[in-house]
């Protein structure tokens, strides 16, 4: 299946000018997994920690994605923070581009942290972890 979109990653220095356009489609990304915080996000990218990622349909954005590259003890990840849009089926093919991108500068692994949901639609990636939580 060819996307109907394409990928395009926003420069650093160009962050600021966008994140107003996507920072509520990536909230509700956020929000629905209460996973980490909208601020901490948007800080990643600003600051230049993160890259973040847009699938635009013409002049539309679809999706936006943000990544960090992290080093655990044994291998460098690539770990999508937030990952939402609409119109699925237009972008999820261009996580592919994304995934050799993070081949590339040396990542060993992607991760995604986000709704059970994932596991059904990207079918080349598996459940390796949990996150088991208890309401207090």
């Amino acid at each position: 299946m060819s996307a109907l979109a394409d990928l395009i990653c926003v420069p650093p220095q160009r962050v600021r000018e966008i994140w107003p356009r996507v920072e509520a489609m990536l909230g509700r990304a956020v929000l629905r997994t209460d996973l980490s915080h909208t601020s901490d996000i948007a800080r990643d990218v600003i600051e230049g920690d993160g890259l973040l990622w847009l699938a635009c349909d013409g002049e539309k954005i679809e999706a936006a994605a943000i990544t960090l590259l992290m080093r655990t003890d044994r291998h460098l990840v690539c770990l999508i923070t937030a990952l939402g849009g609409e119109n699925r089926d237009h972008w999820v093919p261009l996580l592919s581009q994304i995934e050799d991108w993070a081949r590339a500068e040396g990542a060993k692994r992607m991760r995604l942290m986000g709704r059970a949901g994932w596991a059904r639609v990207l079918k080349d990636y598996h459940v390796s972890n949990i996150v088991l939580e208890k309401v207090l």
